[in-house]
């Protein structure tokens, strides 16, 4: 009897450890709203930016080459539907803290670098909007409102250690939290090039 007893008093101090240990390590009430402020920023910024813009300003495209405001929309509906997968499939991995040493950015950094339009990325092939699943403009803003409605949920509620889930990408290193805050600033990056396309001199007046 003796014995059982050291057991039992044995696991419930192991849970509570493991308990203690986790609370630790949940998002602080500073990241969390950063985070859900950011994403919120973020999607607005990309409604606004293309309300009222008639069909002929929406589908013109600077060059050949270039991408129109629609592309645009495209690839961002697109890429939140393929990045948050990418956060899900890490989340549902055993956390791997021992990765943290290969993370070469702080948050800030790395969506200062995100959205730092100066410096020019190809996007993959999937994400090109001449690939993506949504064959118009309204189809891709129902997609990203959807996709990011939920992504705000789960950083709003989560008590997952998103910290100790790092993913190893070709584009880099960072942690589930810091994620997040890439497909946030991804956003804003092409918020910007919404702007740049609807700066050029040959935009439809309406």
């Amino acid at each position: 009897m003796k014995i059982i007893k050291q057991c039992l008093l044995l696991s419930i101090l192991t849970f509570i450890a493991y308990q203690s240990n986790a609370q630790q390590n949940q998002l602080t009430p500073q990241e969390r709203d950063y985070a859900v402020k950011f994403l919120k920023e973020t999607e607005s910024g990309v409604l606004e930016a293309v309300k009222n813009l008639s069909e002929a300003q929406l589908t013109y495209k600077p060059a050949a080459d270039k991408w129109s405001v629609e592309d645009c929309v495209k690839h961002i509906a697109a890429a939140e539907n393929e990045l948050w997968k990418m956060e899900e499939a890490s989340l549902k991995q055993a956390p791997n803290p021992e990765k943290r040493a290969a993370i070469k950015f702080t948050d800030a950094a790395l969506v200062s670098a995100v959205e730092d339009r100066s410096h020019k990325a190809k996007t993959f092939a999937a994400l090109e909007p001449v690939n993506s699943p949504y064959k118009t403009l309204a189809e891709a803003l129902q997609a990203f409102k959807e996709n990011r409605g939920k992504l705000i949920a789960f950083v709003g509620s989560t008590q997952t250690d998103l910290r100790s889930h790092v993913l190893e990408l070709p584009l880099g290193t960072y942690d589930a939290y810091q994620f997040i805050l890439l497909i946030s600033a991804h956003t804003n990056r092409h918020t910007q090039q919404i702007e740049e396309v609807k700066a050029y001199p040959g935009f439809p007046k309406n």
